[in-house]
């Protein structure tokens, strides 16, 4: 009986009232008249295709015929190669690994052989391959297959050296066996070991040689049913090649030897060789080498023949490269492969092994690799591949997927990404041609980028289900690459990979791209068509340090001023210093730069290049900001990244606060942190309620005895007044601390951070596991980018009153005030930050541009206590912990309105949310017009929160009144490099997308669609009231949800920790689809997962492979119309012609009946407890069964007509032949009766 769970009772009550409450809102009659067109039928979620290089390959077949490659790999899955886009997966559903695979030749069926010591039948002959017929073998283990061509037998060797035999049409066992006890001599007292190698002789079926692992191999008669001749030989046997003429055959052993048999002289070998051996001088036998793993021999008409095999290296060769050696006449070519060898395959011209096999090319499968090599060219060259295998070349970090991007993207990309490709290649066709492409009617331009550990990023086109690399840009030629372990270990902060990318940004329609990397760096590129040197790169140094403070409410005397952080000055302050000019360059990686301390300061983890950089067509670099080292402390991860081409900003944030970039005009325009973009008066700013408990003091905390007066300068706000206990002497700072007043804690936080996902996820994630006790993960599968132990440090300072981040500012020019401004990096002369406008001078033509943007250096206390953060989110986390680590995690330019009242037009915003579930708004003032735009600073001012929700902010975007989704103002797509004509053309064209319509007044006119870890809101703006709520997810929390657009309408995509995808209608937050697809059993998948428009995701399977679906019905319902087919007609080669002489003496191929010997009527049946035939899901009755929907229906019904069709023309046919045979007997009767006509009886 199932057990009653009150539990869920209760979670579906309150997600029933949750989703129902938005009604009672004042706003609800209003918006339950905006229209949705999505419903749930509109939503069906499947796998469409796989893409990358197969993982943890293990075994490989070809066929020659159909030209398709078949992949196995140790978890039990098959990949299926043909031309240029035809690809296929399938899965064994025990996930046992594949030993082997044989290709049904010209049949469109595959038979694969499995660790678990099962057998299966495929068809593909169907879009998606299934399993016909399966056999499990319960007393022995499979060791070996073989299947002779146009032969329906399969031989099957084992462990115990018996070969059974199975009908591939039936799958059933014969009861025909080969016992090793009958193959070997009597005489032998010893087992021979698991069959190695099975193979019938070319020339004659009736022959069948197999090999076993001690070194004998036998050649067995099936006719006698007796063993005709035994080879012997003292090393292991790996593999077996026979010559065409079937008179010799080849061995591969495990010393490094090939020896060479004569089937008519079983004594000794003909020949003994050691391609790699040393020979000795004296004739002895030569030094013994590293196991020869698989030989194949192929012959030639009009040559040598080819003897291509791997292994076999010397034993001194320590530390070389997997090898392949090609040996064709007395030329012994040695081809280095770049990771370990799995398999290879020798292409030929037939697939009759009795005929010469004439072999065009070499397919090797390696660890992590497929490489074609063109055996019909000097010096062995490669086929380029047309797959996309390639993806893992470098680890991925991060996904982006683009549906229905602009058209002319695509060209663009490829046109400059052709410029890269390696030269030297075949200049013959990819062997692996077969199959042909879908039919599919849905077709729009789809980008794929993925960002890769070593820092490169690539663009692939993904369009109508195919994947293929447009263009790959390399972000670490920015910087210089350390030469020497001591720069390596001074300021990075991963010990591998520090190009590795976190985050990306990209505008399509303005081709502007951001990137952020884990060295705490961001890059923003512009894409020209044309090559530019650029002599020096734009650097903005940004240093990110966060204050929190730990105030209790002032008093009733009022003494204590709230700092205003809704209010932003533009203006410097009175009574601070002027920012000063240095001409010393920055130390970069060499760690000159260092507090009075000792501690680093003001230092990147990379150092930007100083020389030249030439930069080829496509993207290229506009400008560098890296944050710096604060006191000793390394620089947060960037958490969350936007940019927008039509303001000229790029918006970032990380645990200690919030940064705005004017990448036009090179300036850093805000420097917030997170607590201060909270209004002072408003509720959803939470205070701590006790400081956290003191612990032992580290050695790594920053020194505090630097005097009073250096600690009280940099604890000044300012915007305190003259009441202020921070302008207090040391007797007024007593006297303030007895009154209650909890101290401040200045926090310099470092939080681990995953790639390419927000901070808050991932220890969510792994208590997640670790309370459902998976055990599957590996470290480095969890970060594929290690990162230091580095303790984090809290130190606790004497400052009081409100929380505020003093801006300090200093500036690096490198270069003498004498230069000119450069035009084309469009620099101003008046650069404008918060709370201050700073004037500068452009850069020089070597040196780079470095403006360090400091806040308060408050590093130095009173009581310095080390606190180790922990990312728990139990209920016994002090505030402090919680208030610490509120990181920005999620980042959306806007048009929207910045005040609550209607008055006006949208405005530029930014939504900025963070990882406690605050949404607060940050409105932007741009100047008007392009002349002003790159004169003026750009005005930036904090609005306050706009909601609260539970858990950290994934996702946020803006609605329409109707519904539909305002997307962000872009620049359109221009080319900076080009000419000045050209120029003015495309600056004619310039716009910036018209701004909403006012809204009415008393009116909302917008909606703010917000989703969090754990809920979903709709608000209606500018009013800000909510009008619909959501509870996504009790017991668990979403990984990553987005706002995707989809048949006309709009909804909300997530992906949760259970393994769930979920859609939520807009805006009303409807559920729409809910399916339990994948648990979380890999951080890999939760790391790429990535929704995009027309109901398309991805995600990363495995470290190699990429698997693309589709949450959308009717991409299913033509889904079988889109897939690739495999199997193709083709007409099978006709077979060698045997000769005038052959024919006339008996010398061509024997053939054998197998039927006759294999059958049930001559070797009876088979035992029953040795196999169990286990039917497949892919037969025809189970595929009728299946098939359901419009192409289903389809389908059965060009069935239907071409089976009539085919039975017509048949019943044609025969009436025919029977109205011909009917003339004929009509003639020769009437023929007859004139031949007899006038004879006499006894003249008959």
């Amino acid at each position: 009986m199932k057990k009653f769970n009150i539990r869920k009772v209760l979670d579906g009550l309150t997600a029933v009232s949750s989703s129902s409450s938005a009604s009672q809102t004042g706003a609800g009659k209003e918006n339950d008249a905006v229209p949705e067109s999505l419903q749930s039928e509109h939503f069906q979620l499947c796998k469409t295709v796989r893409h990358g290089f197969p993982h943890q390959p293990c075994s490989m077949a070809f066929d020659p015929v159909q030209k398709i490659l078949a992949v196995g790999t140790l978890t039990g899955a098959l990949r299926l190669f043909g031309r240029a886009g035809v690809e296929c997966y399938c899965q064994h559903e025990s996930g046992a690994s594949v030993i082997q695979l044989q290709f049904l030749i010209n049949e469109g069926a595959l038979v694969s052989a499995l660790a678990d010591d099962s057998i299966h039948l495929w068809n593909l002959r169907q879009k998606i391959p299934a399993i016909l017929h399966s056999l499990k073998f319960n007393r022995e283990r499979i060791t070996y297959c073989h299947l002779p061509f146009q032969s329906k037998w399969l031989y099957i060797g084992t462990e115990r050296g018996n070969i059974h035999i199975v009908n591939v049409e039936s799958f059933t066992l014969s009861g025909y066996v080969i016992m090793w006890n009958k193959a070997i001599e009597l005489s032998t007292k010893t087992h021979p070991g698991p069959v190695v190698h099975i193979s019938d002789n070319p020339m004659d079926e009736g022959k069948l040689l197999i090999g076993f692992e001690c070194g004998v191999v036998v050649l067995w008669d099936l006719k006698s049913k007796k063993a005709d001749c035994r080879y012997n030989y003292d090393e292991a046997i790996h593999s077996v090649a026979w010559h065409h003429e079937g008179k010799q055959f080849l061995c591969s052993h495990s010393d490094g030897t090939l020896t060479t048999w004569n089937i008519r002289t079983p004594a000794k070998p003909t020949q003994i060789i050691t391609p790699h051996g040393k020979q000795p001088k004296d004739g002895k036998k030569p030094e013994p080498c590293k196991p020869i793993l698989k030989v194949e021999y192929k012959t030639t008409r009009a040559g040598d023949p080819f003897m291509v095999l791997s292994g076999g290296l010397s034993y001194d060769t320590v530390g070389r490269r997997a090898c392949l050696t090609v040996m064709h006449g007395k030329s012994t070519a040695v081809l280095e492969m770049d990771f370990p060898i799995v398999d290879f395959l020798t292409l030929c011209e037939t697939p009759y092994p009795n005929d010469f096999q004439e072999p065009y090319a070499v397919v090797v499968l390696l660890e992590r690799d497929l490489v074609v090599i063109d055996l019909g060219q000097i010096g062995y060259p490669i086929f380029e591949s047309p797959y996309p295998l390639s993806i893992h070349e470098s680890p991925v970090t991060c996904c982006e997927y683009f549906a229905d991007c602009p058209a002319e993207l695509i060209p663009a990309l490829y046109s400059v990404g052709s410029r890269q490709k390696r030269q030297g290649y075949s200049k013959k066709d990819w062997p692996i041609s077969g199959g042909n492409w879908g039919q599919g009617t849905e077709s729009y331009p789809e980008i794929i980028i993925t960002g890769h550990a070593d820092g490169s990023i690539k663009f692939w086109d993904a369009s109508a289900l195919m994947l293929q690399v447009l263009y790959k840009l390399k972000t670490a030629k920015v910087f210089e690459r350390a030469r020497g372990k001591e720069e390596k270990a001074n300021a990075d902060i991963v010990d591998e990979d520090p190009f590795a990318i976190q985050t990306l940004c990209w505008c399509p329609e303005s081709r502007m791209l951001c990137v952020a990397g884990v060295s705490a760096h961001v890059i923003v590129y512009r894409f020209s068509k044309q090559e530019v040197a650029t002599a020096n790169v734009q650097l903005l140094e940004v240093r990110m340090q966060c204050e929190l403070s730990d105030v209790d409410s002032p008093d009733a005397t009022g003494e204590q001023t709230p700092t205003q952080a809704s209010s932003l000055p533009s203006s410097p302050q009175d009574g601070e210093p002027p920012a000063t000019a240095s001409t010393q360059p920055s130390a970069g990686g060499n760690g000159s730069n260092s507090s009075a301390d000792g501690h680093r300061d003001n230092i990147p983890c990379l150092q930007v290049r100083s020389s030249p950089l030439k930069q080829s067509p496509g993207y290229q670099v506009e400008l560098v900001v890296q944050l710096v080292w604060v006191s000793g402390e390394p620089p947060q991860q960037i958490t969350s990244l936007a940019i927008n081409s039509s303001y000229g900003l790029v918006v970032f944030g990380n645990s200690n606060g919030l940064a705005v970039v004017d990448y036009l005009q090179k300036t850093l325009l805000l420097n917030l942190g997170t607590s201060e973009l909270y209004s002072p008066s408003e509720p959803n700013q939470r205070q701590p309620c006790s400081p956290r408990k003191a612990r032992q003091p580290s050695g790594a905390l920053c020194d505090s005895n630097d005097g009073p007066n250096a600690a009280e300068e940099r604890c000044k706000s300012p915007n305190s007044g003259s009441n202020s206990p921070f302008n207090s002497d040391d007797e007024s700072k007593a006297k303030f601390i007895k009154k209650g007043t909890k101290r401040c804690c200045v926090c310099v936080m470092r939080t681990s951070v995953c790639l390419c996902m927000r901070v808050y996820v991932f220890p969510r994630i792994l208590s997640c596991l670790v309370r459902r006790h998976v055990t599957c993960l590996s470290p480095c599968e969890l970060f594929p980018v290690k990162y230091k132990s580095r303790r984090f440090s809290k130190t606790v300072a004497n400052d009081f009153g409100t929380v505020s981040v003093t801006p300090r500012m200093s500036r690096k020019i490198s270069s003498s005030n004498d230069q000119k401004p450069n035009p084309a990096w469009r620099s101003m002369s008046s650069r404008k930050r918060f709370y201050r406008t700073l004037s500068g001078t452009p850069t020089s033509s070597r040196k780079s541009v470095k403006l360090v943007f400091p806040t308060a250096n408050s590093d130095h206390n009173m009581n310095s206590k080390d606190v180790l953060f922990s990312r728990s989110r139990s209920s016994s986390m002090t505030s402090v912990d919680r208030e610490s680590r509120e990181a920005v995690c999620a980042l959306c330019f806007c048009e929207t309105f910045p005040k609550k009242s209607s008055e006006g037009a949208p405005s530029p915003c930014v939504l900025v949310g963070t990882t406690q579930g605050s949404v607060m708004l940050v409105a932007l003032s741009l100047p008007h017009g392009d002349d002003h735009r790159l004169m003026q600073p750009v005005g930036i001012s904090s609005c306050g929160t706009v909601a609260r929700l539970k858990g950290g902010i994934l996702t946020m975007a803006l609605l329409d009144a109707a519904g539909a989704v305002l997307p962000a103002s872009y620049e359109p797509w221009y080319d900076p490099n080009a000419s000045d004509e050209e120029q003015e053309k495309e600056k004619s064209r310039w716009r910036r997308p018209a701004s909403p319509p006012s809204s009415q007044e008393g009116h909302d006119s917008q909606f703010a669609v917000l989703c969090s870890e754990k809920q979903a809101k709709v608000l209606a703006m500018p009013s800000q009231t909510r009008v619909y709520k959501h509870s996504i997810t009790e017991s668990s929390f979403v990984l990553r949800a987005d706002v995707v657009q989809m048949g006309g309408g709009n909804c909300i995509a997530c992906l949760c920790a259970n393994g769930h995808i979920m859609t939520l209608s807009l805006p009303s937050l409807r559920p729409l689809l809910d399916v339990n697809y994948l648990p979380l059993t890999d951080m890999r998948i939760a790391r790429t997962f990535c929704f995009s428009n027309l109901g398309q995701a991805l995600y990363l399977t495995s470290p190699t492979e990429v698997q693309r679906i589709t949450y959308s019905q009717e991409t299913c319902d033509n889904l079988q119309e889109m897939l690739s087919e495999l199997f193709t007609p083709v007409e099978t080669p006709e077979a060698p012609n045997k000769g005038f002489f052959k024919g006339l003496f008996g010398g061509g191929a024997q053939s054998l009946d197998r039927e006759d010997l294999f059958g049930e009527t001559a070797s009876g049946k088979a035992s029953r407890s040795l196999a169990q035939h286990i039917p497949g899901p892919g037969n025809m009755e189970g595929m009728k069964g299946a098939a359901s929907g419009v192409v289903g229906d389809l389908a059965r019904a060009r069935v239907a007509l071409d089976e009539r069709g085919q039975k017509l023309g048949e019943l044609e046919e025969r009436t025919a032949a029977m109205m011909a045979s009917a003339d004929s007997f009509s003639k020769h009767a009437h023929d007859m009766m004139l031949k007899y006509k006038d004879k006499k009886w006894y003249q008959l």
